[in-house]
C-alpha cells in the first residue's frame, strides 16, 4: 500500500529539516529535484515549516532555526545578502561624517561597515574583527578594537575585557544586531557573553541603531538582549508584521524600511 499525500507531506518535512540542519540552508530548486515534487509543493512545506519557526523561510529557499545553536556566519553572511547590503546602505545614512560609533557583531552590521567607508573622520569602535577588515582601508576612519577571547566562528570579540573596554567610552550611535526579535520586540541572541557585550554597547550609545533583515521576526533564540525601547532606529528591508509595528510604535523607535531595488 502506498503512502498516503499526508504521510508523504510528513516524511518530507522530515528530510527538509535534516537537510538544513545539517547544510544550515535548503533551496526550494534542489528539494524539488530531491523529492519529485513542483516547487509550488516544496514553497507550501517551508511556509509550513516556518509558521513552526523549524526554519527561517529566505528568497529561494529556508535557513535552519534552533532555540540553541546560531548558523554558521559564513552560511548566515550568504543569505539575504541583498537584504543585508541595503538595510547597511539605509544604516549608514544616519551616521553623519564626524561621528562616534560601535559596531557590533553580525552579519548586517558588517553591511553597514561596508557602507561607511566613503564616510569622513569616524571613530569606529568594534569587537568584530571583519569590520577591522573592512574599514582599515579608509584613511579617515579611525578603528579602536576591543581586546578579549577571540571567538574563532565569527571573529567576535567577547568577554569581561571586552566590556571593561567598551565602558571607557560614549559613542554617538552604535549599531547593533540581533538574531531573533520576539512579538513584543524584545531582541534575543545564542551566546550569553555575545548578549553582555551588546547589552554594555547600547548603555554606553547616546543613540542605537537596530539592523536586522526580516528573517529575524519571531525567530526563537533563548537569551534576551533588551526591548525595543532601548532602540531609537529599527533599521529592515521590509517589516510587514503588525505585532513588531505595534512594539516599534509603543517603544517609539523609528522604523526605517530599506527593501532592496529588483
Amino acid at each position: 500500500m502506498t503512502a498516503a499525500p499526508l504521510e508523504h507531506a510528513v516524511l518530507r518535512h522530515r528530510r527538509i529539516l535534516e537537510l538544513a540542519r545539517q547544510t544550515g540552508s535548503v533551496s526550494v530548486e534542489a528539494l524539488a529535484a530531491e523529492f519529485g515534487v513542483s516547487s509550488q509543493t516544496i514553497r507550501k512545506d517551508l511556509n509550513q515549516l516556518s509558521k513552526t519557526a523549524m526554519v527561517s523561510r529566505v528568497h529561494g529557499g529556508a535557513v535552519a532555526t534552533s532555540g540553541v545553536d546560531n548558523l554558521d556566519h559564513g552560511v548566515r553572511r550568504a543569505f539575504a545578502s541583498e537584504a543585508k547590503a541595503a538595510i547597511g546602505a539605509a544604516a549608514a545614512q544616519l551616521i553623519p561624517d564626524g561621528a562616534s560609533l560601535f559596531i557590533n557583531i553580525g552579519t548586517t552590521t558588517e553591511e553597514v561597515a561596508r557602507a561607511l567607508t566613503g564616510h569622513r573622520n569616524l571613530l569606529v569602535i568594534t569587537n568584530n574583527l571583519n569590520v577591522v577588515d573592512i574599514l582599515r582601508g579608509s584613511p579617515s576612519i579611525e578603528i579602536l578594537t576591543a581586546g578579549g577571547r577571540v571567538r574563532a566562528a565569527d571573529r567576535a570579540v567577547v568577554g569581561a575585557l571586552a566590556m571593561d573596554f567598551i565602558r571607557g567610552f560614549k559613542t554617538d550611535f552604535a549599531i547593533i544586531g540581533a538574531s531573533g526579535i520576539d512579538r513584543d520586540g524584545t531582541l534575543l541572541d545564542f551566546d550569553v557573553d555575545e548578549v553582555r557585550v551588546s547589552q554594555t554597547i547600547i548603555a554606553q550609545a547616546r543613540k542605537v541603531i537596530l539592523v536586522a533583515d526580516r528573517s529575524k521576526l519571531h525567530r526563537p533564540a533563548p537569551i534576551r538582549i533588551t526591548g525595543l525601547d532601548a532602540i531609537d532606529y529599527f533599521v529592515t528591508d521590509r517589516l510587514g508584521d503588525p505585532a513588531i509595528l505595534a512594539a516599534c510604535r509603543s517603544a517609539n523607535a523609528e522604523l526605517v524600511e530599506a527593501a532592496p531595488t529588483d
